[in-house]
């Protein structure tokens, strides 16, 4: 009897641990190119999901998305062996990303799950910089 109460107890907690993970949903997920070919180009997300990291051995040069509707979401002209790619300038669903290596390119996939929020920007507010004086003009009669 009283293993059938722990045993209840144990399955209780799973099931409201469950629920619990279910609310940390990730922005995005990645579908990681497998082949031996393609080990040149490490690409991975953050540990937050909303950015997509790319790292390689030779110059990537560019990177473009196509989009659900078979359509090109991103085209950037990259020339570098390292970029962050912030996943909020993509819509939701599922993007073909396809960077470009000489001689090849390198094709995988990456799902929106969810609108990721735009950062807000940062206020530039220095009162150390920004002096005001009062200023007054004279108005004149002569226009000459």
């Amino acid at each position: 009897m009283k293993n059938l109460i722990r045993i209840c107890i144990v399955v209780i907690l799973l099931f409201l641990l469950g629920f619990t993970l279910q609310a940390q949903e990730h922005y995005a997920k990645l579908e990681k190119n497998r082949n031996i070919q393609a080990k040149g180009l490490i690409h991975q997300l953050n540990s937050t999901r909303d950015t997509l990291i790319l790292t390689s051995d030779k110059i990537i040069h560019s990177l473009y998305t196509i989009n659900k509707t078979y359509t090109r979401e991103l085209e950037l002209e990259i020339d570098t062996t390292a970029y962050k790619l912030p996943l909020n300038k993509l819509s939701k669903g599922k993007h073909v990303v396809v960077a470009r290596q000489s001689p090849m390119q390198i094709v995988f996939v990456v799902k929106i799950l969810k609108d990721i929020p735009m950062e807000k920007p940062k206020k530039f507010i220095d009162n150390d910089i920004a002096a005001i004086q009062e200023f007054t003009a004279g108005v004149s009669t002569n226009n000459n």
